[in-house]
C-alpha cells in the first residue's frame, strides 16, 4: 500500500501528452521557475540509463537534486564491464557521464545494494520519486542437458571476466581446447569470439585485465564458430553505417560468395587462426568427454523457418549435428532479476511492468533503460528511453502527482546505511580509485589497470 503522503490517480488520468524536445523544455523550465520545492530524486543504477536519467532531470530542472545509487564499488555498468577493450571509443561517454556527477545537484552513491541493504520502500519514503535503472545483471540459461558441464559459460561471465567485473575475476576459463563455440549471433557473441581470436600483443596496450591477458597468451583455442538458430537475414548483431541491414547483408553475402584474390586466399592459408558463422542451428545438448568431466562438444538441431520477415521462427527440421568443442559460451541474451518484493516484475519478459516508464500501480516509481523495456539496443538507445522517462517524471512533477512537502532524501538514507554497517562510496571515492587503475596501467603502457577485489577497493579508500 503506498504511504499516505501519496497521491493516488487512475491510470488513465496520468498525463501522457508528449511535447516536442525544445517546447516541453521551455514549459518545464516555466513551470519550475514558479515552485520553490527541491525535488528530491533517486535513481538505482550507475550504468547509461541511471546516468542518462540523471543527467535528463538536471537539466530540465534548476532545483533537483538526484542521489544515484550502485550495488558496485565503481560506477558506470556496462561501459565499463560490458564494452569491449578494444573499442575504447565506445566507452568515451564516461566523460559525460562524469561531468553530470559533478554537479553540485548530484551525488554518486556506491557500495549499496538496493533491495538488500536498503528497500525500495526505504527510498521512496526518503525521495519524492525514485527511477529503477538498474539494467540487466543476469544471463538466459540455456536449459538443456549437459548445460551444468564444466567447459559451459556464460558469455556475459565471460566478459565480465576479461572486463574486471569482481564478481568474475575468479572465473578462470579453460582455455586449453582448439575450438569454441559461441550460441548466438549478437554484438555480445562477436565481442567474446573476437577477444578469443585476437593476437594477444593487439590486446596488451587496452584496459583489459592482467588475468585475462596472460590466460589469452596461454590460449589454445583457433577456431570459434558462433552459432544461430535463424538465417543471416535474422542476426542480431549491427554494423555502423547507414540502413544497416541492408548493408549487412551485402557484407555477408561478398564474403561469402566472392572468390578471393591471390594474396587474400595466401593470408588465409598461412592464418594460424579463424572464425564463422553457422546458421539454422540450434543448442539441443552439450555433449560430455568420454569421462564425463567437461564439454567436449554440443549437439546442434538443424532448423528451418517458419513465417518472414523478423517473425519468422526457427523450427527444427529432425536432424542434428555433433560439433567437437572444448568450451561453449551462451550468448542468448541478458536479463533483469526482481530488486525488492515490493517491486512488480514480469518472469516472463524480464522487466518491470511500466506504462511508459511509470511503475504499474506504484506511484511515484519509475522505470528505465533495459529492466524498462528489455536488454536490447545500444547506449543511444538507451540515452534516448532514459530522457523519456525523465521526462514523463517532471510531467507528473508539474501535474501534482509527486509527494508535496520536503523530503531528507540521501539525509534519511546515510543513517539508516550507518546503522547497518554500510560503507557508501563517493564519487570522489571513485576518482580515487581510477587515479590508482590509471597509476598501475601506466607502466605496462595501459589506460589503466582496473581493481578487482571489493576489499582491496575499500582498503585503499582507508574502509
Amino acid at each position: 500500500m503506498a504511504p499516505r503522503c501519496w497521491r493516488w490517480w487512475p491510470w488513465s488520468a496520468w498525463p501522457r501528452t508528449r511535447l516536442p524536445p525544445s517546447e516541453s523544455t521551455q514549459s518545464f523550465r516555466q513551470q519550475f521557475s514558479t515552485q520553490e520545492q527541491t525535488p528530491q530524486i533517486c535513481v538505482v543504477g550507475s550504468g547509461p540509463a541511471g546516468f542518462y536519467t540523471a543527467q535528463h532531470l538536471l537539466k530540465h530542472h534548476p532545483r533537483a537534486h538526484v542521489d544515484i545509487y550502485e550495488k558496485q564499488l565503481v560506477p558506470f555498468g556496462l561501459v565499463r564491464f560490458g564494452v569491449a577493450p578494444d573499442h575504447p571509443e565506445v566507452k568515451n561517454v564516461i566523460n559525460t557521464f562524469t561531468q553530470t556527477a559533478h554537479s553540485d545537484r548530484c551525488a554518486f552513491h556506491g557500495n549499496v545494494v538496493v533491495g538488500r541493504d536498503v528497500t525500495v520502500q526505504e527510498l521512496r519514503d526518503a525521495y519524492h520519486a525514485v527511477v529503477l535503472s538498474y539494467g540487466a545483471e543476469d544471463h538466459r540459461g540455456l536449459e538443456i542437458p549437459g548445460e551444468e558441464l564444466p567447459g559451459v559459460l556464460s558469455a556475459r561471465a565471460f566478459v565480465g571476466w576479461y572486463n574486471g567485473l569482481p564478481e568474475n575475476r575468479k572465473l578462470a576459463p579453460d582455455l586449453s581446447c582448439d575450438t569454441a563455440v559461441v550460441l548466438g549471433q549478437g554484438n555480445v557473441a562477436l565481442d567474446v569470439a573476437r577477444i578469443l581470436l585476437t593476437p594477444p600483443e593487439y590486446l596488451e596496450k587496452t584496459d583489459i585485465t592482467a588475468a585475462a591477458l596472460g590466460a589469452l597468451r596461454q590460449s589454445q583455442v583457433k577456431t570459434v564458430w558462433i552459432v544461430g538458430r535463424r538465417g543471416p537475414l535474422q542476426v542480431a548483431f549491427t554494423i555502423k553505417v547507414p540502413r544497416p541491414r541492408k548493408r549487412l547483408m551485402e557484407l555477408l553475402l561478398r564474403a561469402a560468395m566472392e572468390k578471393p584474390g591471390v594474396a587474400e586466399a595466401a593470408r588465409r592459408a598461412s592464418a594460424s587462426r579463424a572464425w564463422g558463422l553457422r546458421f539454422f542451428r540450434s543448442p539441443q545438448q552439450v555433449l560430455p568427454s568420454p569421462d564425463g568431466r567437461r564439454a567436449a562438444g554440443i549437439r546442434l538441431a538443424v532448423t528451418r523457418l517458419e513465417g518472414v520477415g523478423e517473425a519468422a521462427r526457427a523450427v527444427p527440421t529432425g536432424d542434428v549435428e555433433d560439433l567437437p568443442c572444448g568450451l561453449v559460451l551462451s550468448s542468448i541474451g541478458y536479463k533483469s532479476c526482481p530488486i525488492d518484493p515490493s517491486v512488480p516484475f514480469d518472469p516472463k519478459l524480464g522487466v518491470i511492468p511500466n506504462v511508459e516508464g511509470r511503475v504499474v500501480d506504484v506511484p511515484g516509481l519509475y522505470c528505465s533503460g533495459w529492466v524498462k523495456r528489455g536488454p536490447t539496443g545500444v547506449i543511444t538507445t538507451t540515452m534516448t528511453d532514459s530522457f523519456a522517462t525523465g521526462h514523463i517524471l517532471l510531467q507528473d512533477l508539474i501535474a501534482g502527482l509527486l509527494p508535496s512537502g520536503p523530503r531528507p532524501g540521501y539525509a534519511a538514507i546515510k543513517a539508516l546505511l550507518g546503522s547497518r554497517g554500510v560503507w557508501p562510496v563517493s564519487f570522489s571515492d571513485w576518482e580515487k580509485l581510477d587515479a590508482e587503475e590509471v597509476s598501475r596501467g601506466q607502466g605496462a603502457g595501459k589506460p589503466r589497470e582496473k581493481l578487482l577485489d571489493p576489499q582491496e577497493m575499500l582498503w585503499l579508500l582507508g574502509h
